[in-house]
């Protein structure tokens, strides 16, 4: 990894040396700066990143033929995204069929993981290529030190991170957390990396209670919008939190301490089990 002028939150770029393939981190203002970049318009797949309205991390996957133009071409946009991620390869041997199945690679696994909202209007095509290409590509593409170490690790962004890869205790099973509740709350959780994960088929309390502070509102209305959870409260799919608080409010539709709230199945709570295992 190589950090241009020391600036972490700048321009960054990243290789591997059994990898062809090359990741720019490129910040919104810095797009003049790359494009003096001898590869900067190369064929390649690009992220725009940003947050919405309620602070949710969103996306926007596309491909180009000349990276760098495309990219200029965003500037125009509303200003939903602040970085770049682009992908291109070393030799510039990507070509636009090429781009396109990768586009739609990265679209699906995006869409699979849901850490974040994906903004493109349509699903990206993939393109029809020879079996030759599709392999070359499905390497390229499949290659765990890209998606663990250059974007999601290295560059801090957790696009294609799996609930399972963001589980901690890789020795043992994680401990399940549990809460059951007024209201129809029922739901499981247990921590990850980057916060907290309610699982699959949990389901939140309805209706919420007069006091639930505004933004909290807000997050669980985005959920129920965006189809995470569905019309009879169900949660259709695991969701990462970024506090076990955070999950916990919006489970029992109140203001809530998720580190007293969320319980083992033997009815400790998460804060006593982390006080446990710091002992």
């Amino acid at each position: 990894m190589y950090i241009f002028d020391g600036n972490p939150n700048g321009r960054i770029m990243c290789e591997l040396s059994n990898w062809n393939g090359r990741i720019y981190k490129v910040s919104r203002n810095e797009l003049s700066v790359f494009s003096q970049r001898a590869d900067a318009e190369n064929t390649g797949v690009y992220f725009l990143l940003g947050k919405d309205e309620n602070n949710t991390d969103t996306v926007y996957i596309g491909e180009a033929e000349k990276v760098c133009t495309r990219l200029k071409q965003h500037l125009h946009d509303a200003d939903y995204w602040s970085d770049a991620i682009v992908v291109i390869s070393k030799d510039d041997l990507l070509n636009k069929a090429h781009v396109k199945y990768l586009e739609n690679r990265f679209y699906c696994l995006a869409q699979d993981s849901g850490r974040a909202v994906i903004i493109n209007s349509t699903v990206p095509p993939c393109s029809s290529i020879s079996e030759y290409d599709e392999a070359m590509l499905q390497d390229f593409f499949s290659n765990d030190e890209l998606l663990q170490h250059g974007l999601v690790n290295t560059l801090g962004y957790k696009l294609f991170d799996t609930l399972e890869e963001s589980s901690v205790g890789q020795q043992n099973e994680p401990t399940c957390f549990f809460i059951n509740a007024a209201r129809g709350a029922a739901a499981k959780g247990l921590v990850v990396a980057d916060g907290f994960a309610v699982l699959k088929g949990s389901t939140i309390a309805s209706p919420v209670v007069p006091s639930m502070a505004e933004s909290l509102r807000r997050l669980r209305d985005s959920l129920l919008e965006k189809g995470i959870v569905d019309a009879d409260f169900h949660f259709v799919k695991d969701h990462i939190f970024t506090s076990p608080s955070l999950a916990a409010a919006v489970v029992l539709g109140r203001n809530a301490n998720g580190r007293t709230e969320w319980k083992t199945a033997g009815n400790k709570a998460l804060r006593n089990v982390e006080e446990d295992e710091l002992a």
